[in-house]
């Protein structure tokens, strides 16, 4: 999918991967970047991820910057997912089978789409991993502080709009199951979202796993070489064998 606002690429199983004989599972990756930027780190090595462990994968390039305020990034997620299931069975992918990976701001975007009420039955994703999520625009403070505008809402970011945006106030009982992850030291989207979230999902009794590492701060992608927090990979590769299971 390409327009002049969301290019989403897409990355086959490598050779050796695991194959599949009634179509791959597959995962939408959205990295994050404050709703202003897109991390590199967070895109294609992470859909190189996927593919090792037998998930194909599309990175999807979401508006972001000036202009590309709220709903335009929800409206390339949903865009997107749809693009994947009409494009799935050419790909050699199982369209029941397409899950959504957000990092950050990216992870707010994929818990949208996986939770958000507004969501149609062919836009819901089939699972969802979220990795250090800035899941709420109202409960929890984001950032270092400085005053500018809100990067999703700009300057016209009130109350109410905040709360709409926010998982935890908005997650509806459909959601899939959701895999999440936090560093506790984040001092960019605090652990606060992980829990907040986690404790909903759970009210809502939808299937959720939660890993809250003690360090490893916010940004790390898969986390290389980040202590215990490296670990979060090899649990979401078991929770993704056990959840994407045909």
């Amino acid at each position: 999918m390409s327009d002049d606002a969301a290019v989403l690429t897409f990355h086959p199983l490598p050779p050796g991967a695991p194959r599949h004989t009634a179509g791959a599972p597959a995962v939408i990756v959205m990295p994050g970047g404050g709703y202003t930027h897109l991390a590199p780190h967070e895109g294609k090595p992470v859909a190189e991820w996927l593919g090792r462990l037998g998930f194909a994968a599309w990175v999807l390039e979401y508006p972001v910057g000036p202009g590309a305020l709220h709903p335009a990034p929800l409206d390339s997620a949903r865009a997107a997912m749809r693009r994947a299931r009409a494009e799935a069975p050419r790909l050699g992918v199982d369209p029941a089978r397409i899950g959504v990976l957000g990092f950050s701001a990216g992870g707010h975007l994929a818990a949208h789409l996986a939770a958000g009420p507004g969501t149609a039955a062919e836009e819901r994703p089939a699972f969802a991993v979220l990795c250090y999520a800035a899941t709420s625009w109202h409960s929890f403070a984001t950032g270092d502080g400085t005053a500018r505008p809100d990067p999703l809402l700009g300057s016209g970011s009130t109350d109410v709009l905040r709360r709409e945006l926010s998982i935890e106030l908005i997650a509806v009982e459909r959601t899939p199951p959701v895999f999440v992850w936090h560093c506790a030291d984040d001092a960019v989207v605090g652990v606060g979202h992980a829990l907040s979230l986690t404790r909903t999902l759970t009210d809502l009794g939808v299937p959720v796993e939660l890993h809250v590492f003690a360090e490893g701060g916010h940004g790390i992608g898969l986390a290389l070489g980040s202590g215990a927090a490296a670990g979060w990979t090899s649990l979401c590769a078991d929770w993704l064998a056990r959840t994407a299971r045909p």
